[in-house]
């Protein structure tokens, strides 16, 4: 298994967040909001309405793609990249949703909003940035209301470097060296399932499900606190 090597925590300059923002992310981002709508579906009940937090919300592609749905609520979509959120503003106000919107800039380590504060917390491809992701995981339990969804989609740290690559090639393959070295660099920052599984035992959340969703990403869902 290779080691895990970190990566710069923020991605703060204006061409970081324009080639992240550039690449083709519509596949993956369809994916993750089917599966948090379903998800958020199962636990839902009556509470119909969604007050819902994206931590790690980038240039805020999901919060878009989200209300481009039948979506009945509003999204606080929080990042601590300036950058990002500058074009994520651009972003949101070419989308025409800017009422059911709201980016701050927020440190997901710390989040800012009470205990209980948010019926849905989701977050995709923010924890393998985090040098220490049991603190990230923690505060995003903690800020989902009792009876609430928890879902964090990131990418799995692969065994090898022969993986690496064969990933890099695969989806990467079409884009400039810059956006193929930040996926690269990506893959070797994050976990494995067993890591987050330990991190979740540490927590005391060892109920919430955790496993391998495709060939480089696992997901995280469940109610962190019983209603």
């Amino acid at each position: 298994m290779l080691p895990r090597t970190l990566e710069r925590e923020v991605m703060d300059s204006m061409s970081e967040a324009v080639d992240y923002d550039s690449m083709d992310h519509s596949e993956v981002n369809r994916v993750f909001v089917d599966d948090f709508l379903e998800a958020w579906a199962d636990v839902a009940g009556e509470h119909t309405a969604c007050q819902v937090l994206d931590v790690g919300t980038g240039t805020a592609q999901i919060p878009i793609e989200l209300c481009r749905r039948d979506f009945n609520g509003h999204v606080t979509a929080v990042d601590l990249a300036t950058a990002m959120l500058e074009v994520g503003q651009r972003n949101v106000q070419r989308a025409g949703f800017r009422k059911q919107i709201r980016l701050q800039r927020v440190d997901a380590k710390n989040l800012p909003y009470p205990d209980g504060r948010f019926d849905a917390v989701i977050s995709n491809s923010i924890v393998h940035h985090i040098p220490q992701p049991r603190i990230v995981l923690a505060e995003m339990a903690r800020v989902v209301r009792p009876g609430g969804l928890l879902f964090v989609r990131d990418l799995v740290r692969p065994a090898d470097l022969e993986t690496v690559d064969r990933l890099v090639a695969t989806y990467c393959g079409h884009e400039n060296d810059h956006q193929r070295q930040m996926f690269r660099d990506s893959l070797c920052a994050s976990l494995t399932v067993d890591e987050v599984r330990q991190f979740l035992d540490e927590l005391g959340l060892p109920h919430l499900s955790v496993r391998t969703t495709s060939d480089r990403h696992w997901t995280l869902m469940g109610t962190p606190i019983s209603a």
